[in-house]
């Protein structure tokens, strides 16, 4: 699977430098390269994560499939009705867990890295969570339970994620009828709108005809505003993952009651007892349109492309041999180009110096290259 990965990895940039030619010659530019570059490491660090939870990822499923199932051996999920069952039935499951990413304030801390870019385009699409696997697998075990073959649920699940990049774009209108059945470019725009009438609403992957069924379905109507209600202001890929379980953990430990303290982590974003005054602020969506930026000269955007090119390339090799690796190796490969995409997010916010990115860049490919020869 991972190698398929490799393969599909080029087609995304090359998709990614068309719609960045389409915008900058029609002066519609959605991308800024800091942004951009924020959201592709976290789509590489989440394959890395992928490559050291498999157990979450597949093993588990496969436990039940081999233990429970109930039509472990039925010859229909190989035939042509099958596949597309599969399909539609992990993009029904899919859509639960999405939902749940925004109405639980745990899942939410996992899932809000897909929606801290305050651009959307093709890099957004990238732009995947890391963490969500060590609770999501829970909501596809109904497939398990039918009989649903490991590697036809991972292929279907690829199916969906790989529909999904093409619908992340602000270059593509309405469709009509398309609108009406599937996720398209118009219904997620909305998803990761911060307007007031846009939140929580299209979770859809491929169909949005589960949002028409369960009474999360909005109509795109008035210009979108990207990004977080609480706004992540930075380009550090390892803050962007830990800064909602961080903000959680500040809230818990502000709450005088225990029983208040382990509520807060399953109830919806935000909330606070209600015997206590509530402490947030007023959103403001005329503020929600500043985006967070900063300078970079011509050398840091050059050392910039160049690192994540370094990184690119060092993630890509991985995932071809990752299958004939020990998972020790592994596992501290991973954590070598995890510090070097940190470093690169830092400079990119002028925390670090280019001898420090250097240095850390020259550790992480020493450890790659012992690990992978």
């Amino acid at each position: 699977m991972e190698k398929i990965i490799v393969y599909v990895i080029p087609v995304f940039f090359v998709l990614i430098g068309m719609e960045l030619a389409y915008g900058y010659f029609s002066r519609k530019n959605t991308y800024r390269l800091n942004d951009a570059i924020s959201s592709l490491n976290q789509g590489l660090i989440s394959q890395l994560v992928t490559l050291v939870t498999q157990f979450f990822q597949i093993g588990l499923y496969a436990l039940v499939y081999r233990f429970v199932s109930i039509f472990p051996h039925a010859t229909f999920w190989g035939t042509t009705a099958g596949w597309i069952l599969a399909v539609l039935l992990f993009d029904f499951c899919d859509y639960w867990l999405h939902r749940m990413g925004h109405v639980n304030a745990l899942m939410w801390a996992a899932h809000a890295v897909h929606h801290q870019s305050q651009d959307f385009n093709f890099s957004t699409a990238l732009r995947q969570e890391s963490t969500v696997v060590f609770i999501g697998w829970i909501f596809y075990l109904p497939m398990a339970l039918l009989g649903v073959p490991p590697e036809q649920f991972a292929i279907a699940g690829l199916i969906v994620l790989v529909y999904q990049f093409w619908i992340h774009t602000e270059h593509v209108g309405k469709l009509g009828w398309f609108d009406k059945v599937f996720s398209s470019p118009s219904n997620h725009r909305v998803h990761h709108a911060v307007n007031d009438h846009y939140l929580d609403k299209n979770y859809g992957g491929m169909l949005i005809i589960w949002d028409r069924m369960f009474g999360t379905f909005m109509e795109e109507k008035e210009p979108c505003v990207y990004g977080t209600r609480t706004p992540l202001q930075s380009w550090d890929p390892v803050w962007a993952v830990v800064s909602g379980y961080w903000q959680l953990a500040q809230s818990a430990s502000r709450l005088p009651r225990w029983q208040d303290k382990l509520l807060i982590w399953f109830k919806a974003p935000g909330w606070s007892p209600a015997s206590l005054p509530y402490e947030g602020s007023t959103f403001d969506l005329d503020a929600a349109r500043r985006q967070f930026d900063s300078d970079l000269s011509r050398s840091a955007i050059a050392l910039t492309v160049l690192q994540f090119s370094f990184l690119l390339t060092a993630t890509a090799a991985l995932l071809w041999v990752a299958d004939d690796l020990p998972y020790l190796h592994l596992l501290t490969t991973c954590a070598a180009l995890l510090a070097g995409f940190w470093a690169l997010g830092a400079f990119m916010q002028g925390r670090l110096s280019v001898s420090v990115v250097f240095a850390i860049d020259l550790v992480a490919g020493v450890v790659a290259a012992y690990t992978l020869r």
